[in-house]
């Protein structure tokens, strides 16, 4: 009975809070469409350029990052958050992060159980792996496996996480020439 006092407390405690971030998520227009496409559109503009991270990883390092969490969402997540976190508190962060149209998450935090974010080691070679996994992930007909936090996603919310996820961390990342 305690158990179940201190969850629903947990669920209570994080819809306020997040009730509360919703309000709190940037509102910025996003660098383009919500969508595969849009995110395409970012990416192919940053080929060929010297880009910059203002703190935290390098830009290689959260392509791959963003990469890794494409390929998770075909292949399965190494570590998932406890079940009764995929079916309240993370499906309702999801929910507010669409309804608002932006993610807002810790930026240096690796997923669950993910290997090292070293390689691919150049930014150029990075890129083209986050491109391939978005073009995979477009291409891609079979099952999805749940996300690591916000649990059982069709292929078009899976598709709009990762554009967010993107976008969240290209924030941090600039041209070398725009980051003075």
């Amino acid at each position: 009975m305690q158990r179940r006092t201190v969850l629903k407390g947990a669920a209570v405690g994080g819809v306020v809070v997040l009730g509360a971030g919703f309000w709190a998520l940037p509102t910025s227009v996003a660098p383009a469409a919500l969508n595969l496409q849009g995110a395409e559109q970012v990416l192919s503009g940053l080929v060929g350029r010297e880009l910059v991270s203002l703190k935290g990883w390098t830009p290689a390092e959260v392509f791959n990052h963003c990469a890794q969490s494409i390929d998770y969402s075909m292949d399965g997540y190494p570590e998932l958050k406890p079940a009764w976190f995929r079916h309240s508190v993370g499906p309702l962060a999801f929910s507010v992060f669409s309804a608002r149209g932006a993610m807002r998450h810790n930026l240096h935090e690796a997923i669950p159980g993910a290997t090292p974010l070293a390689e691919p080691a150049s930014t150029a070679a990075a890129l083209a792996r986050l491109q391939g996994a978005f073009a995979r992930f477009a291409g891609y007909q079979g099952e999805l496996h749940p996300h690591f936090a916000y649990g059982a996603l069709n292929h078009e919310e899976y598709a709009q996480a990762h554009v967010l996820h993107l976008y969240n961390h290209l924030s941090l990342i600039r041209s070398a020439d725009q980051s003075a």
